[in-house]
């Protein structure tokens, strides 16, 4: 639920004072602010990537936004050293002043040579908003920026789920953002030389239902949730 790549200019520096205040808007009718989501997205990733006995140490957040990811990272996953891109000076003028640069480097897509050596890359919310015709290109940065056989966590809304679409009708910049469904996602991976490792879908239960979450896990490959993980494979 994050922003864009170079690829598409969406006006988020708009946004970047008010992101979170827009955000919570659109999260009210969960019950939940934004930071229980962004907790419960990178956990999980933590888990997938304790099965799999990978231990990342450096991480790539592709279109970061105001890096509100970046303590789950260094918490959850442990890294040691994070990489932050974006298209929106203001917003990463914002995860600068917030996230001094001892956790890592925010940089403009502009200013960024993929390089592979980045054992991760993750993307929160970013490719609903990239027009499709130049959602090859952005994989293909992702691609290039990671080591041979690294890993690529994208995550989407899903669009399948009426209460996503709901609340992505309150927030303004997700009004007119164009979904992918988990089918279009895993195409798109595939096509750009990823190998698909699984794909999970969380936030089935809002917090009025939350008693309901610990069965959460063992429902997370039904497409019923707000959001869904395709972990990938740098092949």
């Amino acid at each position: 639920m994050r922003h864009n790549a170079s690829f598409h200019n969406t006006g988020f520096d708009d946004y970047a004072e008010g992101y979170d205040a827009a955000l919570a808007q659109g999260l009210a009718v969960s019950g939940e602010p934004k930071d229980y989501f962004a907790h419960g997205r990178i956990a999980w990733l933590a888990d997938c990537l304790r099965q799999l006995h990978e231990q990342p140490r450096s991480v790539m957040d592709f279109g970061c936004g105001t890096a509100s990811s970046t303590p789950f990272f260094l918490k959850l996953l442990g890294v040691d050293s994070i990489l932050g891109l974006d298209t929106s000076q203001k917003s990463l003028d914002v995860a600068k002043r917030t996230y001094p640069l001892e956790y890592g480097q925010f940089l403009l897509f502009s200013q960024y040579q993929p390089n592979e050596q980045v054992d991760l890359a993750f993307c929160n919310g970013v490719f609903h908003h990239i027009p499709p015709d130049h959602r090859a290109a952005a994989l293909n940065l992702i691609y290039r920026s990671l080591r041979p056989g690294g890993l690529f966590a994208l995550w989407e809304n899903n669009p399948w789920n009426p209460g996503t679409r709901y609340v992505m009708s309150r927030i303004p910049f997700d009004r007119d953002a164009i979904t992918l469904t988990p089918p279009e996602a895993r195409h798109l991976l595939q096509a750009s030389g990823f190998a698909i490792l699984r794909t999970d879908f969380l936030f089935i239960f809002p917090r009025l239902l939350r008693w309901f979450r610990g069965i959460e896990p063992s429902l997370s490959r039904l497409p019923l949730g707000a959001q869904y993980q395709v972990l990938c494979r740098k092949v």
